[in-house]
């Protein structure tokens, strides 16, 4: 019998879906506030017995999950596998951190229903293993920040132009894709439109200047819970990568090497810190794209270890940035602030998270980033080169960052701006899972292995399923038909010289 045989992935959306509902009426800020982590709390708790449940060997025919899917929908769409386990836990631990160390200064701004409501969706979204239910709740997912822009009375139009062409290419891609029917034309157009609507979601050059504006108009706390957990990245392993020719992942590459180095660069010179941790995430969402692109073991498998490792590590750096924000305003880096002997505990948790995410020894992003480079340099002598240069940007960025803010002068204030007790356990939360990943590596580069060799075999069989699938001319419909394939021919014609010899 099952050891855990409550059904704990779908009871984490409901709590989420309900809290939403439950807190959508509260007036009162603290209770809000309160009912708010319990929520997140909650659905954490959940979330995390369903992964332990699948890396015990849970059997899926005495699931109950998997039996309340059939028994309502008729057969299961949601369920965890060697890529989505560890990922939905540390998306509801982000959503449980950020509420937990919000601020009372705050706590108008950052609105819990918006949070509770998107942190269902992303759940959904990564525990889908059905296509056309994944580009729905990616279209869905994509209108919470327009209702965020709404609600705060900010410009929206920037956004709405990127929103509306991303559903469109989504649905008419997948759209393609469903009524191809084996037509290899049509299934390229469907690629290549689900690949734009993949790069606009995540923020690549030049349809990057929304995941700017959004940052700078949205509360910092809600900007962090959109965009961390890289569902975009989640969109093109599900939808793209199985189905993608060669020549289409090159692309995808070329296009997110260039914006990881122009994101790079462009954090080093910034004078205004959303924007400047804006771009940051841009410079590693695209690395971890580029991984994706080399489709080997080793870069695959480091590509999501860094996709872990960015959502914990960029999750703390901007965390602290928030707690900075609430305590001395939006801050620029024009001048050094001297914040270090008002914040030391935000000083340190600052730069050890900011190096973390660009694989600072000894922190969980290490070992992801070398063995993307190692699976660049193998594949491509320049695409190695072009990450290492962008690791070491985004480093010296993180690096100009901290000087600017917490050396250099002497802040004078005449109240306590010390960290708060439920902001140091957050951080100290998130410094605890970075260290500890980053001293004991091999549970989640294994983890991250098995889910990159599932993923290539994936592909594997979608290749060889269209290569048996060959189609006859229409003009010989009727007969039989014999033809060969073109890799079958060619290896036909190099045997010749051989039997003439």
């Amino acid at each position: 019998m099952s050891p855990l045989p409550i059904p704990w992935l779908e009871a984490a959306i409901f709590l989420a879906l309900t809290g939403a509902a439950s807190i959508s009426r509260l007036h009162n800020l603290n209770r809000a506030w309160h009912w708010g982590v319990a929520f997140t709390g909650a659905v954490f708790a959940c979330t995390l017995l369903a992964s332990l449940g699948f890396y015990l060997q849970v059997p899926a025919e005495t699931d109950a999950g998997w039996c309340l899917q059939q028994y309502l929908f008729g057969r299961p769409y949601l369920g965890l596998d060697e890529l989505n386990a560890p990922l939905v836990p540390a998306v509801a631990l982000l959503h449980f951190l950020t509420a937990a160390a919000t601020a009372r200064t705050k706590m108008r701004s950052y609105s819990l229903t918006w949070s509770l409501s998107a942190e269902a969706i992303h759940l959904a979204k990564f525990a889908c293993k059905e296509p056309a239910i994944l580009v729905v709740l990616l279209a869905v997912g994509a209108v919470l920040p327009l209702v965020e822009l709404v609600n705060r009375r900010r410009p929206t139009r920037l956004y709405v132009l990127h929103l509306l062409l991303f559903v469109s290419l989504m649905l008419a891609g997948w759209r393609l894709l469903v009524t191809a029917g084996g037509d290899a034309s049509r299934t390229t157009a469907a690629t290549i439109a689900l690949l734009a609507a993949v790069l606009i979601r995540c923020g690549v050059v030049p349809a990057h200047c929304w995941l700017t504006d959004w940052f700078e108009h949205s509360s910092f706390g809600i900007a962090l819970l959109y965009v961390l957990p890289l569902s975009g990245v989640y969109a093109a392993i599900r939808l793209v990568l199985p189905i993608a020719p060669d020549w289409v992942l090159q692309g995808i590459g070329l296009v997110s090497l260039i914006t990881a180095i122009y994101a790079a660069g462009m954090a080093l010179v910034q004078h205004e810190v959303r924007r400047f941790f804006a771009y940051l995430f841009l410079s590693h969402a695209s690395l971890v794209l580029v991984g994706l692109e080399l489709h080997t073991s080793v870069s695959l498998t480091g590509a999501l270890s860094l996709w872990f490792s960015v959502m914990l590590s960029l999750g703390g750096f901007g965390l602290v940035l928030r707690a900075l924000e609430g305590r001395f305003g939006r801050l620029m880096l024009l001048e050094h602030h001297g914040l270090y002997e008002h914040s030391p505990t935000l000083a340190v948790c600052f730069l050890l998270t900011g190096l973390a995410s660009v694989g600072f020894p000894g922190t969980l992003g290490f070992a992801a980033a070398d063995m993307l480079v190692d699976g660049a340099v193998t594949v491509n002598l320049f695409a190695g080169i072009a990450v290492v240069a962008t690791a070491a940007l985004n480093g010296i960025a993180v690096v100009r960052a901290y000087l600017l803010l917490f050396t250099g002068a002497r802040h004078t204030s005449t109240v306590s701006l010390k960290i708060g007790l439920r902001e140091r356990v957050v951080v100290l939360t998130l410094v605890a899972l970075i260290l500890g990943g980053g001293l004991v590596p091999q549970p989640g580069i294994s983890s991250r292995q098995r889910a990159a060799e599932e993923i290539l075999e994936e592909r594997k069989g979608h290749s060889n399923a269209s290569d048996r699938s060959y189609p006859c001319p229409p003009a010989l419909s009727s007969k039989r038909c014999y033809r060969i394939h073109p890799t079958a021919r060619r290896q036909n014609l190099s045997a010749i010289p051989s039997l003439l010899g």
